[in-house]
């Protein structure tokens, strides 16, 4: 049997991306998803089992009968300001249920894991570019249950020969090219998506938080990468992996900040409507740049950001469109 993929949160925004990207290249993929917060359509073709990632019997029997030898883990929530009203779920799903998944994973005899990090560990950033130098300094409860996680990884690596990669990615946004899966709006937190729900749907009014920033328009610039881009990325980590790369954390991004005006004006252009949008105060704790330096990923991964925002933002158009035209 041809080794299996085990894709947690893969029925997610990003992981089922990167499933329908393992499943282009005719790499197997099994998706272990709770779909508590994930689309079961968006799994395509690949086998999806709903089921906790804690629950250690069932990913170590899943390993085994798909002759699971990696892992892509997506699993988690991920609402920074949700985290801050209610610390204990995050604690408890995103570090302590990945601790028994890599426990599973391991009793399994499998040693290589990828994981959705964040550029949120960074905090707000004494320089830009970021590169992986940067310190370490979570900003909010989603972002240090990334950073424990990183530092697990690095442990399990030490104590019990698990290899890993941790992709520190940036503003993912956009859709697949063909408008299949993409970003739901109805929950959305990101700036693209909301851009977008202001602009089709109607009836709200995007705030934009501060144009009194140290940036060319005042606004905050942030480095939106295309969720292609970072599905690709994923698997190039399975790859340095498989050729016995050791554990690390790499930077995913495209290294260009967009400010907040850029976005808006780049989604007038693709809509060809305006955005409604009102200027409100600055919310706490947003950082004034943030944006990757992101050579490491090239030299390790042999990977670079193909998108650009106009091709992010056209992608976002047409499946947002697609949405609106089903409902």
């Amino acid at each position: 049997m041809t080794a299996t993929t085990l894709v947690t949160g893969g029925a997610g925004y990003i992981g089922s991306h990167t499933v329908r990207a393992l499943r282009r290249q005719g790499r197997r993929a099994v998706v272990i998803d709770t779909l508590e917060r994930g689309n079961a359509e968006h799994v395509l073709d690949a086998e999806l089992v709903i089921g906790d990632i804690a629950d250690e019997p069932l990913v170590e029997e899943l390993c085994k009968r798909h002759d699971v030898d990696s892992v892509i883990h997506f699993a988690a929530y991920k609402r920074v300001g949700e985290s801050m009203e209610n610390p204990s779920i995050y604690f408890h799903n995103n570090v302590d249920a990945t601790a028994r998944l890599l426990d599973a994973v391991r009793r399994a005899g499998v040693e290589r894991v990828v994981f959705s990090s964040s550029c949120s560990v960074y905090g707000t950033p004494v320089k830009v570019p970021i590169d992986e130098s940067e310190s370490i300094k979570p900003e909010s409860v989603y972002a240090d249950t990334k950073a424990i996680v990183e530092r697990m990884l690095q442990w399990y690596h030490q104590v019990h020969g698990v290899r890993s990669v941790s992709l520190r990615y940036f503003n993912a946004a956009g859709a697949s090219d063909d408008a299949s899966i993409g970003e739901d709006w109805s929950n959305a937190a990101n700036l693209i998506p909301l851009v977008m729900r202001a602009t089709l749907k109607g009836g709200e009014r995007l705030q934009v938080f501060g144009d009194d920033y140290p940036t060319a328009d005042g606004t905050c610039v942030r480095d939106y990468v295309h969720v292609d881009d970072l599905a690709d990325a994923h698997i190039a980590a399975l790859d340095y992996l498989a050729h016995g790369g050791p554990t690390t954390a790499i930077n995913v991004g495209t290294g260009v900040g967009s400010s907040v005006f850029e976005v808006i004006r780049g989604v007038e252009r693709v809509t060809g409507q305006p955005v409604p949008y009102d200027v409100v105060p600055r919310r706490p704790g947003d950082p004034v740049e943030s944006y990757a330096d992101a050579s490491l990923a090239k030299t390790l991964l042999g990977w670079s950001a193909r998108h650009d925002l106009d091709s992010i933002l056209e992608t976002a158009y047409r499946w947002h469109k697609r949405q609106l035209a089903k409902a």
